[in-house]
């Protein structure tokens, strides 16, 4: 099939904005709780009216301190209520966010607010403060810098005292539909990132209609999410809104170092997460039954959930030994995983990358289906997504409803839809090379079947080309190798070499659990054993594994273990843990050499 779309679900308000939605929550649900903020531990529900009281407050600050239509004004923190908060307080005052990552270098914060021309930019802490003013000189657009944690909200606050309700409500109703919302800057795996521009339109498009195809995801009242991936990434932003939206609870978790605990005491219904996280909850599992012993039996569990999940696909259905396995494991193992996840979660999206297929089944297997999907920041996140009621695990489902997918003739994913971006800031070449005659060119690589469910195969520019003209798709070996525990990263090379390769890098969580394990010294590294036979026949195992989703040619033949690992601070990944490949090639290129020296 060469192109699908599906009726549009909702339909986007022409006069309407963003701001409409935390009015609308506070007039039909005042005393409902759609968000929960953590203080001094615990989780405290705040109401549909709290939080436009509070909203308002802030936006009341912005306006007094000069803060005009239009304007752009940047947002820098960790994921948090004030991020929220803050957001909805910028769109109120009839201002357009800029989201920063908040790991960003000084290089990166100075191009983001010079290209944007903020006005002010909000920080998280000190060190964000820091950051700014050693740049500031160069930003002669900047007024304004507030630190959250240094009182930012409240210093609003008090800024506006003599804004009344009225004036706020009066800004809020400035923008429409199609007035900017946010320049999302992509994080750039190949030169400056460039300032999408997404509308109210395209919020409303992507929101409305993930709301209402997931509709039995989002139960007001009922229904909570916790959101712990960066906001400065748009399909962090995507959660948010569509959690407003509907309305369901929203939680926000700054530091994953403590998501189990979140998990337990927020006991969300829906997740948000990336393969990673999904991988590390499984290999986690399996490492603490090897060291009980157990390993057998979960492993065990494991094929039941997978069958079982499998079985599910049939027409047949699950037979009555495989329905009487799966009870037994369900009591045994499959309740204290989704234990961990929090006890009520039932769902959970993921995006960035493949979750893989055997993952995909065994998370359905016991109870917790991870719907995978697919899009960009120029799409405004999901742009095709597996629906709830009709999951196919190894795609990223049909298109958004209300937007088409073409898959053009060389095989390059293009889209049509509301949600899309209107062209990037300050950029016209850019657009005009991304968008051609209302179809957005991803550059990625895909599939449609016979249903309209999209499997994605690659990058066109990371296709590589052996010597012998073998076309080879990195992401399919690549994302079955990281999938072990042992593996953080896994870049294939090969291009214009006689045969593919890769590059890997080992887990420095899981690491020394292998090590103790395998009877290695205490205190071992990637540095010391990556040379250490045993685990360059575990590396092999994964590498095998990965090659079985391909064609001999297409195999890799030879792999390098790493001393380090790929990672935003060394400039290998950027914030949305991207590869940047141009960049490994060139800083392990010895590495690659060695891989062809024989």
């Amino acid at each position: 099939m060469r192109e699908f779309s599906l009726p549009a679900l909702y339909e986007v308000p022409a006069d309407g904005n963003l701001t409409d939605l935390i009015r609308r929550n506070a007039a039909q649900h005042p005393q409902v709780a759609v968000l929960a903020r953590k203080v001094a531990g615990s989780w405290r529900d705040v109401t549909a009216t709290t939080f436009l009281a509070e909203v308002r407050a802030a936006a009341k600050g912005l306006i007094a301190s000069g803060v005009e239509p239009g304007d752009r004004v940047a947002l820098m923190s960790r994921t948090r209520y004030e991020w929220t908060l803050l957001d909805f307080a910028i769109w109120s005052a009839g201002a357009v966010t800029v989201p920063v990552y908040e790991t960003s270098s000084a290089e990166q914060v100075e191009w983001i607010l010079s290209d944007s021309g903020a006005v002010a930019v909000l920080v998280e802490s000190a060190g964000h403060e820091a950051l700014v003013e050693s740049v500031r000189e160069r930003l002669p657009r900047l007024k304004h810098v507030w630190g959250i944690d240094s009182g930012a909200v409240e210093t609003l606050g008090t800024a506006g005292s003599d804004v009344s309700d009225a004036q706020v409500d009066e800004r809020s109703a400035i923008a429409d539909a199609d007035t900017p919302a946010t320049i999302v800057y992509t994080s750039g795996t190949t030169g400056r990132p460039k300032g999408c521009v997404l509308t109210h339109r395209a919020f409303f498009a992507e929101c409305g209609n993930v709301v209402a195809r997931l509709k039995p995801l989002f139960r007001t009242g009922d229904s909570s999410v916790l959101l712990f991936l960066p906001l400065a990434h748009v399909l962090g932003r995507l959660v948010q809104v569509a959690a407003l939206m509907a309305p369901i609870k929203l939680g926000h978790v700054s530091d994953i170092k403590n998501l189990t605990d979140d998990l337990a005491g927020y006991r969300p219904t829906l997740v948000l997460g990336v393969p990673r996280v999904f991988e590390k909850v499984y290999n986690s599992a399996r490492a603490q039954a090897q060291e009980g012993g157990k390993a057998k039996v979960l492993d065990k569990a494991v094929a039941v959930a997978i069958d079982y999940s499998r079985a599910l696909d049939t027409t047949a259905g699950p037979g009555l030994a495989l329905r009487l396995k799966h009870k037994a494991f369900d009591r045994l193992v499959y309740s204290k995983l989704r234990g961990v996840l929090g006890g009520r979660t039932t769902h959970a999206i993921s995006g960035g990358a493949p979750l893989g297929e055997r993952l995909g089944h065994f998370y359905r297997g016991i109870g917790f289906t991870v719907l995978e999907g697919y899009g960009l920041t120029e799409s405004c996140a999901a742009t095709a997504f597996n629906p709830s009621d009709r999951p196919k695990i190894g795609t990223v489902g049909q298109p958004l409803p209300g937007s088409v997918v073409r898959i053009a003739d060389d095989g390059e994913v293009l889209l049509h839809g509301e949600h899309l971006f209107t062209g990037y800031w300050n950029n016209e070449a850019a657009t005009a090379e991304a968008l051609a005659d209302g179809w957005f060119h991803t550059g990625d690589i895909g599939t449609l079947d016979e249903d309209g469910y999209l499997t994605i195969t690659g990058r066109k520019k990371e296709i590589i080309i052996t010597a012998a003209g073998k076309n080879v798709a990195p992401a399919v070996i690549e994302d079955r190798v990281r999938a072990h525990a042992l593996i953080a990263e896994c870049m294939v090379v090969g291009d214009g070499r006689p045969f593919v390769g890769a590059l890997v890098t080992l887990d420095e969580e899981f690491l020394p659990r292998w090590a103790e394990q395998h009877g290695k010294p205490a205190g071992s590294t990637a540095v010391t054993l990556r040379d250490d036979p045993d685990l360059l026949a575990e590396v092999q195992r994964a590498v095998d594994d990965g090659n079985a989703a391909v064609s001999h040619a297409e195999a890799v033949k030879k792999f390098r273990v790493l001393p380090g690992q790929f990672t935003e601070e060394s400039g290998h990944v950027t914030p949305s843990l991207k590869l940047k490949r141009n960049v490994v090639l060139r800083d392990y290129a010895d590495e690659v050499e060695a891989l062809y020296a024989s």
